[in-house]
């Protein structure tokens, strides 16, 4: 009975995570199936999360997502899916309830757009200590891409639509739970963020071709008197591994300081992952730290295996044993350092073993030309590097 009617909901389908003020968070997803096997891929604008770790528990639809501790419980019927979407975070678990229909339209377009928001605009949230976010758009017709870029990274695959003088934008990818929803005034926009279960922020943006951002105020630096790294970590695998290994030793060493709970991480890691198979016999080693939600080894080492798995990270993950909530966090792993102030962020280090470039936060592929410029600057600084004698 389950298999028959799995079958039957092959197709998009629109999903809603259900919100406690009512302002839902709406992504679509494909339905696949191939002979037993049942996949969703989960659209958001040219993205495609694939999930295949999708079972049934009794009359229960479980459907785990690939990277983040996240899983849906659900009941299928035969026009509508219904339950809940499960998402372990640091000291709780949230629990919001989800519902999706067979459709393929994120949001309904049921009047033209009164204008055209393609372009850079100058982004400033209320309350807001960081300087300036930056928000850019693609429109076709009423279809809208883009992204927000901040000193820290990037919203990651916004999609959505313009119709008569609104905006309405969402994204979800199993962490990122994002709405955005704004009134349009010619070159303005006013508008809220609807975030998680329950945040909410007010944010105005001014169209601005020059619009960049900076990352001055959220730099870390080497504190006075040091240039190089000393940690040693155990990795999965409970191996300790330091950074004084031989492995190391006259090679181009890039630190990744990540999580398994953070989405800008995990367009890193594929990043680098790629980066590292391709280059790895020129004298290139990573190593990524990462800082988890808790203390507990298990949990730690289940999440960084789907992070390994997704990726096909071959370099060393070492789990810190200290959290992304310690106040402490940089003194007690990596003292050299003035503090870790967001993930992910990343430490250079040449052939000698001194540190020549920190970097903190990372530009996506949902950035477009951000991200292209950053492979490009990455490029050029590790090639520099490694003909260095």
């Amino acid at each position: 009975m389950a298999s028959a009617l799995l079958k039957a909901q092959q197709g998009w389908w629109l999903a809603q995570i259900h919100r406690p003020d009512g302002e839902n968070i709406v992504f679509n997803f494909e339905w696949k199936k191939t002979g037993t096997k049942n996949t969703w891929y989960i659209k958001n604008a040219t993205e495609r999360i694939k999930i295949d770790d999708i079972s049934m528990e009794g009359d229960s639809l479980i459907v785990k997502m690939p990277v983040f501790e996240s899983e849906f419980h659900l009941r299928t019927f035969k026009d509508h899916i219904s339950g809940s979407w499960v998402n372990k975070a640091a000291s709780n678990t949230q629990i919001l309830p989800f519902t999706a229909t067979p459709g393929n339209k994120r949001f309904e377009t049921f009047s033209s757009p009164a204008t055209d928001i393609s372009g850079r605009w100058s982004v400033k949230y209320e309350g807001d200590s960081l300087p300036k976010t930056v928000a850019e758009f693609e429109q076709s017709g009423n279809i809208v891409t883009g992204t927000f870029l901040n000193p820290t990274g990037d919203y990651r695959y916004l999609e959505g639509v313009v119709r008569n003088d609104s905006l309405l934008l969402s994204s979800f990818d199993g962490s990122h739970l994002f709405l955005f929803k704004a009134a349009i005034n010619k070159n303005i926009f006013q508008g809220v963020q609807y975030s998680g279960a329950s945040g909410k922020k007010k944010w105005r943006a001014v169209k601005d071709s020059s619009a960049h951002v900076s990352e001055e105020s959220v730099k870390m630096h080497l504190k006075p008197g040091e240039d190089r790294l000393h940690f040693a970590f155990k990795d999965m695998d409970g191996k300790m591994v330091s950074i004084a290994d031989k492995r190391f030793i006259n090679k181009v060493v890039i630190v990744q300081l990540m999580g398994s709970w953070c989405p800008n991480c995990m367009d890193e890691t594929e990043f680098l992952s790629d980066y590292y198979r391709k280059n790895r016999q020129r004298g290139i080693e990573i190593v990524a730290l990462a800082y988890e939600y808790t203390t507990d080894w298990k949990r730690s080492v289940n999440s960084l295996q789907k992070f390994r798995k997704r990726f096909d990270i071959q370099y060393p993950v070492l789990i810190t044993g200290v959290t992304v909530l310690d106040s402490l966090r940089t003194e007690k792993t990596l003292p050299e350092l003035t503090p870790i102030k967001f993930f992910p962020s990343s430490v250079i280090i040449d052939k000698k073993g001194l540190v020549r470039k920190l970097d903190t936060g990372f530009n996506g592929p949902a950035t477009g030309e951000h991200y292209i410029l950053f492979k490009k600057e990455f490029e050029a600084v590790i090639d520099n590097l490694l003909s260095e004698k």
